[in-house]
């Protein structure tokens, strides 16, 4: 069955009813007059718009000023509106109790900045693991990751406003901590030695490693961007490095490409594995080989670049395709849903390890796309330079781009169901990608429920730290820890 897409109808603020209507957010701006810094502080609940505001987006977009004005307070109430530390606080601070009492069987993992859940549900995929705690900042993310891991107690909290006993008195201790810190404060990382809970000087990073000074874990991984290797010519890395050192921690990093273990996306992390036993973790060896070099974002001098050695290696996979990972998937045009799963489809090995038992489609809604962005899309190809001239006046060379369906993809974006955003047009189809085909490129199976707008259910999937990341650290940390 296929529908028109009706989500962004039933929220009736200023930026739903504009993506709802597939207006450009600097068109908007002009078309009711502001500034386009103005706008985004409107749509992002940082400001209550002014009445003749109200009154003019009303008149323009044929919608009850009223129901302008309670999605906005609403929205002002809820302050769901940042990636992380960046804009501000949830005022919805509360702890949702784990539904599961925690398997003593397990090994239990604590999950700091631990956003929709990604990182830690690949370690629960090895069935050795079982994250008991987790914290973010945004409400959203905490739904979602309660859901899928009821035996967490999940903190709604600002780790700075947090007694850090506070999340260890909720049972098991944690043998394994791992997170993401937000890399917001890098610069001013301090060495160890004046490092306390208390301090206010703390920036993210410096509050993982009080974590760990306090709960003392066998292991700990922490993840982040590429960036931060090269961040303030090196100095910020070898003082994290220090600082864990300082603690008791013999670590090692690599920065690790998701295609080349499975997933059908190129995305690169900087991953460091710490334990307190001195040993050297070894880094899981490539699964799969991709034809021609991808490069790291770090350049020659750090990236993992293994394509060309392993190329002829028979004991490894080629990488998976975009095709691969969505093909079985309906075709909709923009606009439209579906929650209806094809029949008599041949499905990759990796779309049936999606499916799973999942009898109903979720997530696959087609974002409406305006008159002129339908153009745009229809002469759309593999780079922005296949566009006729004059078509889009600015972006970058991978915007407004089309994926490639015989290869992995580009590294998917908190945008990716608007054109605009770094490649993430339908190979064949002319639309965006819909959620549900990104929540697949990032490896997370049909039947992991997101919680939240769909705004918010995007930005999840785009920020999220890829399952098949955790998956394969866990495995490796298994083989050290029988060591």
């Amino acid at each position: 069955m296929t529908k028109k897409n009706n989500d962004y109808q039933k929220s009736f603020d200023i930026r739903s009813v504009r993506l709802s209507k597939g207006i450009k957010q600097s068109d908007f701006a002009n078309l009711v007059g502001i500034s386009i810094n103005e706008l985004s502080k409107y749509e992002r609940g940082l400001v209550f718009p002014r009445e003749d505001f109200f009154i003019r987006v009303s008149k323009l977009l044929k919608l009850s000023q009223k129901d302008l004005e309670n999605a906005h307070t609403k929205l002002i109430r809820k302050k769901e509106i940042g990636e992380g530390y960046v804009t501000a606080t949830s005022d919805q601070e509360s702890i949702i109790p784990r539904r599961n009492q925690p398997d003593r069987n397990k090994i239990p993992v604590l999950d700091l900045f631990c956003g929709s859940g990604g990182f830690s549900h690949g370690f629960e995929l090895t069935n050795a693991f079982e994250v008991t705690v987790g914290l973010d900042l945004l409400w959203d993310r905490i739904n979602t990751f309660s859901y899928n891991h009821p035996a967490a107690t999940a903190f709604c909290k600002d780790v700075r406003n947090l007694k850090i006993k506070s999340l260890l008195n909720t049972g098991s201790k944690p043998k394994v901590v791992i997170g993401g810190p937000p890399c917001q404060g890098f610069s001013s990382i301090r060495p160890f030695r004046s490092l306390t809970e208390e301090d206010a000087r703390n920036n993210l990073f410096e509050y993982f490693a009080c974590v760990l000074k306090v709960s003392k874990p066998d292991w700990f991984v922490m993840e982040n961007v590429v960036g931060l290797l090269t961040h303030n010519n090196g100095a910020s890395f070898k003082t994290i490095l220090d600082t864990f050192n300082d603690l008791g921690y013999s670590t090692d990093w690599r920065l690790l490409n998701a295609v080349y273990y499975g997933l059908p996306q190129r995305r690169e992390r900087l991953i460091i594995v710490g334990n307190s036993e001195g040993k050297t973790f070894i880094f899981p060896e490539p699964t799969h080989y991709l034809n021609g070099n991808t490069r790291s974002m770090a350049g020659k001098k750090y990236g993992q670049n293994v394509a060309q050695k392993t190329l002829f290696q028979n004991d490894l996979h080629p990488c998976l395709t975009v095709m691969d990972a969505i093909h079985d998937l309906p075709e909709i045009d923009a606009g439209e849903s579906s929650d209806v799963y094809p029949k008599n489809v041949n499905l990759t090995s990796y779309e049936k390890m999606m499916r799973g038992n999942e009898r109903k489609l979720t997530l696959h809604q087609a974002t409406k796309h305006s008159p002129h962005m339908l153009e745009i899309i229809r002469n759309s190809g593999f780079n922005r330079s296949a566009l006729p001239a004059g078509l889009t006046t600015s972006g970058f060379s991978t915007c407004y781009s089309r994926l490639e369906p015989d290869r992995p993809s580009v590294t998917i974006t908190v945008n990716f169901v608007h054109p605009s955003s770094n490649k993430c047009i339908h190979p064949v189809q002319n639309r965006a990608l819909t959620p549900r085909e990104g929540a697949r490129l990032q490896g997370f199976e049909d039947g992991y429920k997101f919680y939240g707008t769909r705004a918010q259910i995007v930005k999840q999937i785009g920020n999220a730290v890829p399952p098949l990341f955790g998956k394969v650290i866990a495995n490796a940390i298994l083989v050290q820890m029988a060591l």
